[in-house]
């Protein structure tokens, strides 16, 4: 069976859209790494399974009991589960725009593993804003740690700030922000052992008070051109130290998101989604 494999990016964070409607197979970690595959598959930074519908136990799973349109599931590259994207919030939103299950200026919330998303595809600009949660900065993940923690890796003692946004990450602060930088410590300390379940990894450079520059290398995908929940966890982290206020725009590679977060440190994100193509795969 050929699977239709709508794509979409986010800032070249790209994601291909699964439908169980259309295709009630079950992924299988040898699938999801075959597809996402970018020398001997379709190429991807991950797949969006989605939408489930209320009568589906993969919704009933990723809902666990809160009020909720649709479910999606995210597969990093290596057959990981991711818990939140911010892109691929937004890339699933765009996906039921376009399929007429969500309408313009509407909000609607989603379920995903990490938790309720809200989202509103605006006018005139169809740019894609989602209610992000709540921001965290002491979690399982990352436990008995607080922000401004340090850690030596090849010499030099990066200065970080942990952060959850539904998913784990490590901010670095005041980092020199490259790719070869990335690169060379994102895989570090993705894999660190004081992170029991891997972490996402950013490199946040303060530009002024309303903007940040960040390079990125994300837990299952590595090095990515843009990341919604990065986006948000290095704006917090940014709020959380003094360097910016709300609303911050993120600078990177792939292009600029806004994230507004508010004094109870819930986080909104807004920013563009574009369509590819459809694969026919295999």
């Amino acid at each position: 069976m050929s699977l239709r494999l709508p794509k979409y990016h986010g800032l070249g964070n790209d994601y291909f859209v699964l439908d169980p409607n259309e295709f009630p197979l079950q992924l299988t970690p040898d699938l999801v790494r075959r597809i996402c595959d970018r020398h001997t598959g379709a190429g991807s930074d991950g797949i969006l399974q989605g939408p489930f519908l209320p009568q589906s136990q993969d919704f009933k799973k990723l809902c666990g009991g809160a009020t909720a349109r649709f479910a999606v599931r995210i597969w990093n590259p290596d057959a990981s589960e991711a818990e939140k994207s911010g892109n691929g919030a937004r890339i699933f939103t765009q996906y039921l725009y376009d399929r007429g299950l969500v309408r313009q200026n509407e909000p609607f919330p989603f379920a995903t593993l990490g938790g309720i998303v809200t989202a509103t595809v605006l006018e005139p600009f169809k740019a894609i804003q989602c209610q992000m949660g709540h921001i965290q900065f002491e979690h399982p993940d990352f436990p008995a740690m607080q922000e401004g923690t340090e850690i030596q890796l090849q010499g030099q003692v990066l200065r970080y700030c942990p952060v959850s946004v539904g998913n784990p990450h490590c901010v670095v602060l005041n980092a020199e922000v490259s790719q070869e930088t990335a690169l060379k410590f994102g895989p570090l300390l993705e894999n660190a052992p004081r992170f029991p379940h891997r972490i996402n990894v950013q490199f946040l450079q303060v530009l002024d008070e309303h903007n940040i520059r960040i390079e990125i290398w994300e837990r299952g995908a590595g090095y990515t051109l843009a990341s919604g929940t990065s986006s948000c966890a290095s704006a917090a982290a940014a709020i959380r130290n003094r360097f910016c206020a709300s609303p911050v725009t993120v600078h990177a590679p792939g292009g600029n998101l806004v994230v507004e977060i508010d004094k109870n440190w819930e986080a909104r994100l807004t920013g563009p989604v574009a369509f590819v193509y459809t694969a026919i795969w295999p």
